[in-house]
């Protein structure tokens, strides 16, 4: 890390640091904040209550009206008993509901889930088998047809189920003169719902031209880790155009009825690691609203997300409308397989499910860290061991580059007297470019680089980052436990206290703890490596920026201290063996030897000089014409 970087890194943490201190509330701010948080929880509840109340009203009289019309086609649909229908396989477990016709409960078995406490609300501990990813009025999919006299809205009418087994149901719903609207359903190997929606005796309820259907997909996305605030950072509403990539809503706003003008192939409604994705054989029909508002913690959910879409329809029956849902793990390998598994030949690249950050680290994360993390998984070892190994596999891998910035930086310091000599001989302001100039052709006849020392840093940023998105999506971590950490996929807690500090949270976490004890460290090793080989006023510079370099690892514990432990755990040890790499190449380095082969290196320049090139060339010619510019204003 060089004087650029050094001062580049104290800015941003300066800049970042400040703008937080200076626009924290007050006391007497935050009191009224609080009250008025109050205030305004109790009115959403209230307005949540009156639509509710408002709802069940406008149902009620819609269903009074459809029953009292008895010229309905799909009258009698509207009086029945509610049923379940379970449809179950090794990895899942879905209840589909008579009233709707369509899944109420999704299980995902052999992942840890939560209990609900006397408040129902989940406890934070993972302690149950299965997870349940959605219940009761959670989750609904209806489907609505528009006839010519008569609508059709599923969710409000009772199908009639036959053909039950363990992965398949056929649900009906019967109209009057022996029509039918008929769902079936396919429960395949996994993860993947199989499911047509088709007429039957019906072309005439439908106007000739009439060739679409709506449907309107409602979720509520239950908070299913401990970390709410980083669990919601990860929870999305996504979507797959069809002759395009992927997208998704703001993850920290509210959108409502966001208009995507192209055609979607999917719509996923996504946990931090776990989905349900709802693809259509041909396409949504462009001009599709989604929805996602981001929900309070005390609600126990993270998101309410909304899709209304429009797809083909056939009212001969001739041909069925087709869909496939996933509703499983939000694994990238899994998520690949399920393009192979859908009948419906498309590029779905759902693995996109799983967010590797932009381009440049995407492929990192995509072509070395997720074979490097499956070759070491396959082995069966503890996560925590997982990401120690990695850590070193990419120390191994950088070593090359990391002795070289070293050794360039120890070049740098045996030359330091040279150097000095420079600054005190060319000390007047008048001589600085040619100071630089002697400089640089100093470097060039020992054979040293300045710049050389910036590569490593450029080679290991990027992964940093690749991991910093990688680490919080693999669900491989979730639940998993490695020393005092009970979950590597949330933050370990060895404080908490039960109310939120502005800029800490509601708990103290010992992995974060370290990082930043780990940062401070290498950071003083780094400053101290530079320290020893600059000059001059880059020396005093050096020694008045020391204290504000230690503002960093202040300033990413306010940052990581709501991070997954496993994230937190592997930059530890990765700042852990950076220091531990740097302080052996100084223990092993003899100044005096590198100075002998560096004034061989200079004899050898000195008797057969090279043309200077690049910097050095550049600021010879300057100086050139600045001693010209010089000697014509003295004539």
């Amino acid at each position: 890390m060089n004087k650029n970087n050094i001062i580049g890194f104290t800015l941003i943490a300066i800049v970042l640091i400040a703008f937080s201190w200076f626009n924290q509330p007050s006391t007497e701010q935050l009191e009224a904040q609080a009250k008025q948080d109050s205030i305004e929880y109790a009115q959403r509840q209230k307005d949540e209550q009156a639509r509710k109340l408002a709802e069940q009203t406008r149902k009620a009289e819609a269903e009074a009206a459809a029953k009292g019309d008895t010229t309905n086609m799909f009258h009698a649909a509207l009086n029945g008993e509610n049923k379940d229908i379970v449809l179950k396989n090794s990895k899942l477990e879905l209840t589909l509901s008579t009233k709707g016709g369509t899944v109420s409960k999704a299980v995902i078995k052999n992942f840890t889930g939560h209990h609900k406490n006397e408040e129902g609300k989940y406890d934070e501990k993972l302690d149950t088998k299965d997870l349940t990813l959605f219940d009761g009025n959670d989750q609904c999919l209806n489907f609505m047809l528009a006839g010519k006299t008569d609508n059709i809205v599923t969710k409000e009418m009772f199908f009639t189920p036959s053909n039950v087994t363990d992965s398949t149901v056929t649900m009906t719903l019967n109209a009057a003169g022996g029509g039918a609207i008929i769902i079936d359903y396919r429960l395949n190997e996994d993860y993947l719902l199989s499911m047509s929606v088709r007429a039957e005796g019906l072309s005439g309820m439908f106007a000739p031209n009439y060739k679409q259907m709506d449907l309107e997909w409602t979720s509520r996305a239950k908070q299913q880790e401990k970390g709410f605030t980083f669990e919601n950072r990860y929870a999305t509403l996504t979507y797959k155009e069809s002759k395009g990539g992927t997208d998704y809503l703001s993850e920290t706003s509210a959108k409502e009825d966001e208009k995507i003008e192209e055609p979607l192939d999917w719509v996923a409604f996504k946990n931090q690691f776990f989905s349900a994705v709802l693809i259509s054989k041909d396409d949504f029909a462009a001009n599709a609203l989604l929805s996602s508002i981001p929900q309070d913690k005390e609600t126990g959910y993270l998101k309410d997300y909304k899709a209304q879409l429009k797809t083909a329809f056939d009212p001969s029956g001739q041909k069925a409308s087709e869909f496939e849902m996933y509703i499983g793990p939000n694994n990238y390998r899994l998520l690949q397989d399920i393009e192979e598994k859908s009948k419906f030949g498309k590029d779905l690249d759902m693995q996109q499910l799983v967010y590797l950050g932009w381009p440049l680290f995407r492929y990192i994360n995509r072509f070395f860290t997720i074979y490097v993390f499956d070759w070491l998984t396959s082995w069966g070892l503890n996560m925590g061991i997982v990401l120690i190994l990695i850590t070193l596999l990419l120390k191994a891998i950088t070593y090359p580059l990391v002795k070289k910035s070293y050794m360039s930086s120890a070049k740098m310091r045996v030359l330091k007297p040279k150097l000095d000599a420079l600054t005190k001989q060319y000390d007047k302001p008048e001589d600085a470019m040619k100071k630089q100039q002697e400089m640089m052709s100093l470097y060039s006849k020992y054979g040293v680089s300045p710049l050389s020392g910036c590569l490593p840093m450029l080679i290991q940023m990027p992964i940093w980052i690749a991991m910093f998105n990688f680490v919080p999506n693999a669900i491989q971590l979730r639940g998993q436990s490695f020393l005092w950490i009970d979950d590597l996929s949330t933050y370990d807690p060895i404080v908490e206290w039960g109310t939120q500090i502005w800029g800490i949270g509601d708990h103290l976490s010992l992995t974060c703890v370290l990082f930043c004890v780990a940062n401070l460290a290498y950071s003083y090793m780094s400053m101290r490596q530079q320290r020893d080989q600059m000059v001059g006023q880059q020396a005093e510079q050096m020694k008045m920026m020391q204290w504000m370099m230690y503002l960093m690892p202040l300033m990413f514990f306010f940052m990581f201290n709501d991070y997954s432990a496993g994230l937190n755990f592997y930059y530890f040890v990765s700042l852990f063996f950076s220091a531990a790499i740097m302080w052996i190449l100084r223990k092993t380095t003899n100044d005096a030897k590198l100075l002998a082969i560096l004034e061989r290196r200079y004899q050898e320049n000195k008797n057969n000089p090279k043309k200077q090139s690049g910097l050095a060339a550049r600021l010879e010619a300057m100086q050139k014409q600045a001693d010209e510019l010089k000697r014509q204003r003295q004539k």
